[in-house]
């Protein structure tokens, strides 16, 4: 903007307006003296989010001017809590010196904090990862690159799907997610957090490649394997370049771009991460998470890491099976006893490496690098003998740096301030012209009064003194009548009323020291502070694997004290398809009751595919079949797993549909969100996906969410062939295991006594014969008279021969469903032999008796279309053009 656009504002305030139009979505800090302040609408809405009084101070162009301000001193505290609200402040320091310019002091941006890119302490949780993401879209492929920059971690992937891409934004959940302004599929992220639209032009591609290239000193991007990657690389070009920006300094810990594969990877979808309750439950606290349960590390980057494992598990055994010898091994050894300690002392390593690199760290993140360092010697020694082919790689890189802890060591103070603004960091000792500018300094008044009595000996002038004033500096003073016994060397700098002010060469050389020592001390000790920044950022790279060493050690010696602790058992990870687990256990519940947990056995192989689970409300259902997945998922971090034995096939996909929700915000009703996540995995299951329904159609009438459950689970059974637990209180869908091969029946067991229902929890073969729907309702506390009206309303209904019949419904396929699915829910016709099998109890004979409720009570299309054909009379071309057609009819 020209500047005769803010001619009418002060002098101050076109600074500020100049700097608030170049950051327009940001709230400015624009420092003034001991404060930063905000103006008009910043001001307005950091006092509303900071709870800060918003004032009116002076006009600018005729208007009041709506002000807020913080001290600086307290400027982390306010920064840290607008982060955490989303916000991004851009910090405006004062760079010039007071009185030596004309007009307002200048200021220049010194950094501007997003919650994407921050790297402070005070602003981290130091359990989770804090991102960056950029996505974009080209020839039909989607390109997400990621960025920690607190850990210095830069990864970049091409996504095929729709799907597949909202699965890896919340596995990944970033803080800020960059894309192009112009984009037509931004709705496609309207539930993220963070949206930073971009001009497109961040997001060209031959200039992403080329800052790519550029940062990490290549000609080419072959050597990261990513050279054919043009989204990915776009994505990732467009986020180093917001990186740089936002940092207004160079990233030395950005050295490689890693790709990431889906294929490599287990996947869950959105649904299935809320389901499982791996790091968040579904109140969105972490109480009673799996990861409260496994997450023993004792290191914040080790918890990250262990956090990043169970949200990405993986599907190279070999991998897996390295991580399993190196638990079994630490479990021997009983490691965690010894490694411990050692790595809660490593403490962030992994964060204060990248605040070097970015210039930010502060003294005591020194000191505890420091402290890092002296471990490793005895980490290191106690590594060395073990066997395990993973410990020995950690070992490789766990090793001591006896020159930079050596120079920490002689470096640094043992308690050093908070910030070096003040100086007081380094230690006596370490730089001889420190320690003289420092001396000058402490000890000036000491050497005053050795001189003072010096020259008056030498003078023998007893009423000499040394005096101090701003205007002249040092001087000797004598009396009117002692002034002509002044000694030869004394040089008269004033004269006064009754008394003459002299200065010597040897005073005038102290006070050219003493006047600028502190100050010069300071600036010494910040450029030494630098010097050791830049000697530690030589042994960047080594130091980067060792924390990465550390973190990964710290998750292998959690996952050892857990498998020992809670009696888990290592897994046996094949190539034979099927899920086969004995005594089962699910690790957040069994770690919540008091009573014992009940344990579980679960088969599943490509004879046995598909099981119906029926039983009671409150029977366990939804418990053994989330075990199963929690144990699979677990199995694919190298974990042991909470079972007495356990083999697992291939599994590619984990997916689940369990519970109720809805999104009214969309739109969507509970059954149309049920629906949806149903359609996700009727499209996208494999035989190598393990499927968890939990009673598919409830939000909707009796026969048509029967009809669904019906046509999705024969659907699951029949194309897809995945392993799946599906569990209904449709009793006709026991029947699918008469009618559909690799079909079995199992149920949660549970009793009645005296009136009330006791649950066994425990898994037996077959269907259930009862729902137990009244007892559990009285358990909920329903009301005695409406429990004895429904008991002989159930009464009256058993004593009824009730004939149904499917009426027929819209074939339109609901949320997304395979239209084949959704045709066989709609066609389905059939009799059910009692109302009772839905709503209460299920007589025996309905159990192993139970007519076909789907079996076609009128001639079918192809019936009919047989019915008139003699074969007789059909040439050959005539038969087969009719065997298509039944084909079709099909």
């Amino acid at each position: 903007m020209e500047n005769s656009a803010y001619s009418d504002h002060t002098p101050m305030m076109q600074q500020y307006l100049r700097i608030k139009a170049e950051h327009p979505h940001e709230l400015v800090f624009y420092r003034m003296g001991d404060f930063y302040e905000l103006f008009f609408d910043d001001a307005k809405k950091a006092a509303r989010l900071l709870d800060i009084t918003l004032t009116q101070r002076g006009k600018s162009a005729g208007e009041p001017i709506a002000m807020a301000g913080i001290p600086y001193h307290a400027a982390e505290n306010y920064i840290g809590r607008l982060i955490r609200q989303g916000e991004s402040v851009v910090v405006c320091e004062q760079v010039g010196e007071p009185g030596a310019q004309k007009g307002p002091m200048e200021r220049q941006v010194a950094r501007i904090v997003t919650p994407g890119t921050v790297s402070d302490e005070a602003f981290l949780d130091e359990r989770r990862d804090t991102l960056l993401a950029a996505v974009c879209q080209q020839r039909g492929l989607w390109g997400l690159a990621t960025l920690d920059m607190a850990g210095g971690r830069f990864r970049l992937q091409v996504i095929a799907t729709e799907e597949l891409l909202q699965a890896e934004l919340a596995r990944l959940s970033p803080a800020e997610l960059l894309y192009p302004e112009d984009a037509g599929w931004k709705d496609l992220l309207a539930e993220q957090r963070g949206l930073r639209p971009r001009m497109p032009w961040h997001f060209e591609a031959d200039s992403a490649y080329r800052q790519l290239c550029q940062q990490f000193a290549v000609h080419d991007l072959k050597g990261f394997g990513c050279d054919d990657l043009p989204a990915a690389i776009t994505a990732a070009g467009a986020l180093l370049g917001y990186a740089r920006e936002t940092q207004r300094s160079a990233l030395p810990h950005l050295r490689g771009i890693q790709v990431e594969n889906t294929r490599d990877i287990l996947q869950m979808d959105v649904a299935t991460r809320r389901n499982l309750e791996i790091t968040q439950n579904v109140h969105g606290e972490t109480q009673a998470t799996l990861a409260s349960v496994v997450d023993q590390t004792r290191s914040p980057m080790g918890s990250r890491l262990l956090r990043r494992w169970l949200h990405q598990p993986l599907r190279a055994h070999d991998v897996l099976r390295q991580r399993q010898q190196a638990i079994a091994e630490l479990i021997e050894e009983r490691g965690w006893d010894s490694v411990g300690d050692w790595l809660a002392e490593a403490g962030d390593g992994e964060r204060i490496l990248a605040r070097v690199a970015l210039r930010t760290a502060r003294p005591r993140d020194l000191t505890r690098l420091r402290e890092l360092l002296h471990l490793l010697p005895a980490l290191n020694g106690w590594l060395q003998p073990r066997q395990a082919l993973r410990l020995q790689a950690l070992t490789a890189a766990i090793r001591p740096f006896p020159a930079l802890a050596l120079t920490l060591q002689r470096a640094l103070v043992d308690t050093p301030p908070v910030v070096l603004r003040d100086g007081g960091v380094l230690a006596d000792g370490f730089d001889a012209e420190l320690d003289e500018l420092r001396g000058i300094s402490a000890n000036a008044g000491d050497y005053l009064l050795a001189l003072e009595a010096q020259e008056r000996e030498r003078s023998g002038i007893a009423g000499l003194k040394i005096g101090y004033n701003r205007v002249s500096g040092y001087y000797f003073e004598l009396s009117r009548s002692q002034a002509e016994q002044a000694p030869a060397h004394f040089i008269r700098r004033q004269t006064l009323k009754n008394a003459e002010r002299y200065i010597t060469p040897e005073l005038k050389a102290f006070e050219d020291k003493a006047l600028s020592a502190s100050a010069r001390a300071l600036a010494r000790e910040k450029q030494l502070y630098e010097q050791l920044l830049d000697t530690i950022l030589d042994d960047l790279q080594p130091l980067q694997q060792l924390t990465e060493a550390l973190a990964e050690l710290d998750v292998l010696t959690c996952l050892a004290e857990r498998a020992d602790t809670l009696d888990w058992v290592c897994p046996a990870l094949g190539s034979e398809p099927g899920l086969v687990i004995r005594a089962g256990r699910h690790p957040v519940v069994e770690r919540m009751i008091t009573q014992p947990f009940t344990a579980n056995d679960l088969h599943l192989d490509p004879q046995r595919r598909m099981l119906v689970i029926t039983g009671p409300n409150m029977g366990g259902k939804s418990t053994y079949m989330r075990q199963a997945a929690l144990i699979v998922l677990l199995a694919h971090i190298g974990s042991h797993v909470p079972a007495d034995a356990a083999r697992i096939g291939p599994v590619d996909r984990i997916f689940t549909r369990i519970g109720s929700s809805d999104d009214l915000a969309s739109g969507r009703s509970t059954f149309m969100v049920e629906m949806t996540e149903a359609a996700n995995i009727l499209h996208n299951a494999t035989p190598d996906s393990l499927v968890i329904m939990d009673e598919i159609g409830r939000g909707t009438s009796t026969f048509d969410g029967l009809s669904l459950a019906w046509a999705a689970a024969a659907w699951l059974a029949r194309e897809r062939r995945a392993l799946t637990l599906f569990a209904t209180h449709y009793f006709e869908l026991t029947a699918l295991a008469d009618q559909l091969d690799g079909v079995a029946n199992v149920h949660l067991s549970a009793a009645e006594h005296d009136g009330r229902v006791v649950f066994l929890h425990s898994v037996k073969d077959g269907p259930a014969s009862q729902s137990y729907g009244l007892a559990v309702a009285q358990l909920a506390g329903i009301p005695a008279a409406v429990i004895d009206a429904a008991r002989d309303k159930l009464r009256q209904l058993e004593t009824q021969s009730v004939s149904l019949r499917l009426s027929e419904h819209d074939s339109t396929p609901a949320a997304g469903m395979p239209a084949a699915t959704a045709a066989a829910a709609t066609d389905t016709t059939g009799h059910d032999n009692t109302a009772s099998r839905r709503r209460g109890r299920m007589p025996e004979t309905a159990v192993t008796h139970q007519p076909d409720l789907f079996a076609t009570r009128s001639p079918s299309d192809v019936e009919l279309c047989l019915r008139d054909v003699d074969p007789d009379q059909l040439s050959p071309r005539d038969a087969h053009a009719l065997l298509y057609r039944l084909k079709t009819l099909l």
